[in-house]
């Protein structure tokens, strides 16, 4: 049984908030201890920025999780974004497999945004890719590789990791950047007196 403490100085802690991804240290926190001993379990932190809560169990794991990977921009259809953002949540929740499975359908979502077939299969988009030229020819290896995990997590039984979903996050953000965001960022530049 725990018991929960009114906000309090505690010791200070350094963690990047889950909702609003500010760096900061605090602390003051809401804290529970096990009834009669008196030794911190679990904290609530509020962040200084967005005035939201986070927690932190017995173990030190943070709820709700930094978001993993970076932000992208310029990217224009709402769902493609949608879809990234949702995998970044899979991954700072440590829903893997999930977050596999949305790089996978982010791989037909740009695909299709480009001019691809909707409908068609996996691997042909990963060949749309490299033949419409919208990734160097180096990347259809890595490119490639988010079709086979994402094959892997849907049609065998097997549960992702941490390394891998991490990994396919990074491949996609690299993905969207040079799709959308480094394009526009060279019309914008070109469109300036």
């Amino acid at each position: 049984m725990y018991e929960w403490k009114n906000i309090s100085t505690i010791i200070s802690k350094p963690y990047t908030c889950g909702h609003c991804g500010n760096s900061l240290i605090s602390e003051k926190a809401y804290y529970a201890v096990r009834s009669g001993s008196g030794v911190i379990h679990m904290r609530i932190y509020i962040c200084h920025f967005c005035q939201r809560p986070t927690f932190f169990d017995e173990l030190d794991n943070q709820f709700p999780g930094v978001l993993f990977g970076g932000a992208v921009k310029d990217i224009p259809d709402s769902t493609i974004e949608a879809l990234y953002n949702e995998a970044r949540r899979t991954t700072s929740a440590g829903a893997y497999t999930a977050a596999v499975l949305c790089c996978r359908k982010l791989l037909m979502h740009i695909a299709v945004s480009k001019g691809a077939q909707p409908g068609d299969t996996f691997t042909n988009y990963v060949k749309f890719f490299a033949d419409e030229h919208f990734i160097p020819p180096d990347a259809i290896d890595w490119v490639d590789h988010i079709r086979d995990k994402g094959n892997e997590a849907n049609h065998e039984i097997v549960i992702m990791n941490k390394e891998t979903g991490e990994e396919l996050i990074k491949f996609i953000e690299m993905l969207l950047k040079v799709i959308y965001e480094f394009p526009a960022a060279v019309k914008r530049k070109k469109a300036k007196p």
